[in-house]
């Protein structure tokens, strides 16, 4: 299938997911390598929540940032892998956040508040999965 020329603001956008992405990486890396001295320093709720969250969560954790970081990385470089790769960032962040929800008392110590963020980053990756996906109908990944 040919290519055709993307907007300029395509490249802007892939690179703001791009950016979004890699700060969700830096997240995961902290958490994952956080001590009990850095996690001392976290307010109650989020030790808490630390306490209860079993270990294998980390792998869907995994999977929808470095998914993300190469999904938007694949978009930057229009490449029609960026759709899979996005759905499956999306589809990982959607079992981290439904888990961590089931399993542990997140909703109880956070309430409503503490929902906005795991909505927008779902909701992002939703909008990035659905981005790639018309910039591949609309000839913009090869």
């Amino acid at each position: 299938m040919k290519t055709v020329p993307r907007p300029w603001w395509f490249v802007l956008v892939a690179v703001l997911a791009l950016l979004w992405n890699l700060f969700g990486l830096f997240s995961f890396y902290v958490h994952v390598t956080a001590g009990p001295e850095v996690i001392a320093s976290w307010p109650e709720a989020q030790r808490q929540i630390e306490a209860a969250t079993p270990r294998w969560i980390f792998v869907p954790f995994a999977v929808a940032t470095i998914g993300g970081v190469l999904g938007s990385l694949g978009l930057l470089l229009g490449r029609r892998w960026a759709v899979p790769v996005l759905l499956l960032s999306l589809l990982a962040i959607l079992v981290q956040f439904g888990s961590i929800y089931a399993i542990t008392p997140t909703w109880a110590l956070t309430g409503i508040g503490g929902a906005i963020l795991p909505l927008c980053i779902g909701l992002f990756g939703l909008f990035l999965w659905w981005y790639a996906g018309k910039a591949a109908s609309r000839g913009w990944l090869r």
